[in-house]
């Protein structure tokens, strides 16, 4: 039994802008507040240079390892943040698994996204695979978020008993309130009758370009169609110029970052949510908008949730095809939406944080794979 508050030390992006372990972190702080534990975030993100939050912002190398000596001299446990995407995330984890064991802790950490990143597995970078072995076997616990990453983690010679996958979305993320849009976005939605919205960072990985290309075919089609693009401006020139040579400006609303409820509330008044990366696993927005029961289009990444209608990824013509399907057929579209079940994943990773139970949390959620996706 619990005596004493938990201190957490979260290192992660954390909002603005709205990103998908950053939004975690974010429940994950106010849920351990709420439970009068004690949880401090250095933020390692984009934002952490504005003033007036709630987090710690990192400055240096020199100052990351400062923080982290702090915090576990004051006897916090480091909850670090990674996936299999940046080096400079190995880099930091690997010092505050150091300095962690050169306090006499162990951290905990969360390694994001689905099976297939950049540098994971190990077939996808075999010089790294020391570096994950150190990186996997220093905490004294990892959450992932599926059966499939914790089976490519076992594949590194890790103890699957020390691995907890917890689905990276709890019921945290559906509260919301309905808030007034700005009159830009208002407009846009009286002015359309078929909108998509799809929440992006200006990254190659996220296929914008495919996205904005197959929005010109569908206009082609059906004139009445809308797309509104959430997420950080950063980098977007290369997709704001596109846009414009493709003629298609009076179809696309670029909305910048949005905090939680208007986020949500954008999504509850679209037709579909379209989701273009291919290693970005389950995805937590893809959970948000089959809650609200808001039809998905994605990418087929073999993750998805039961109900997302998949398109073959840079296959621009099945993608304009799937789009064309659910809006041309929006109440058929939206009666088929299977709502995922969402139970309390947050207080889940609490329970590991706190080293309690360590059972397999893994959730009921079901997941089209190659063999058992079908779709009409």
């Amino acid at each position: 039994m619990q005596t004493k508050p938990l201190k957490i030390l979260e290192i992660s992006s954390y909002p603005p802008p709205r990103a998908g372990w950053g939004m975690r972190v974010y429940f994950l702080k106010k849920e351990l507040e709420k439970r009068g534990d004690i949880c401090t975030v250095l933020n390692t993100g984009k934002g952490r240079f504005l003033t007036g939050r709630d987090f710690e912002p990192v400055f240096s190398g020199f100052d990351f390892v400062k923080k982290v000596f702090k915090y576990c001299l004051k006897g916090f446990t480091v909850h670090m943040h990674l996936n299999g995407d940046s080096p400079k995330g190995f880099v930091l984890t690997s010092l505050a698994l150091l300095i962690s064991l050169l306090t006499f802790k162990r951290a905990v950490i969360t390694f994001h996204a689905g099976p297939l990143q950049h540098y994971f597995p190990q077939s996808r970078a075999p010089r790294l695979n020391l570096l994950y072995k150190f990186i996997f076997t220093a905490p004294r616990h990892i959450i992932c978020n599926n059966l499939l990453v914790k089976k490519a983690i076992v594949g590194y010679g890790i103890d699957p008993q020390k691995i907890v996958p917890i689905q990276a979305f709890s019921r945290q993320y559906l509260q919301f309130e309905d808030v007034q849009l700005p009159q830009a976005t208002e407009t846009f939605f009286q002015k359309y009758k078929h909108i998509a919205c799809s929440y992006v960072f200006f990254r190659p990985e996220f296929f914008i370009d495919d996205m904005l290309i197959a929005t010109a075919s569908i206009l082609e089609k059906n004139a009445n169609f809308g797309l509104i693009i959430l997420g950080s401006d950063l980098g977007s020139e290369p997709q704001k110029k596109l846009v414009e040579e493709l003629k298609i400006s009076d179809h696309v609303l670029f909305v910048g970052d949005q905090d939680h409820d208007a986020f949500l509330s954008i999504m509850s008044r679209s037709q579909l949510y379209w989701r273009t990366p291919v290693k970005d696993g389950v995805a937590s927005s893809v959970l948000e908008a089959l809650s609200l029961q808001v039809p998905v289009v994605a990418s087929e990444n073999n993750t998805r949730p039961e109900s997302v209608i998949t398109y073959e990824n840079s296959n621009i013509n099945d993608m304009v095809s799937k789009v064309l399907s659910v809006i041309e057929n929006f109440e058929k579209a939206r009666a088929a939406v299977i709502k995922p079940i969402v139970p309390d994943t947050i207080g889940e990773e609490i329970d590991v944080l706190a080293n309690g139970k360590l059972a397999d949390t893994s959730t009921n959620l079901k997941i089209n794979t190659k063999k058992s996706l079908s779709q009409a």
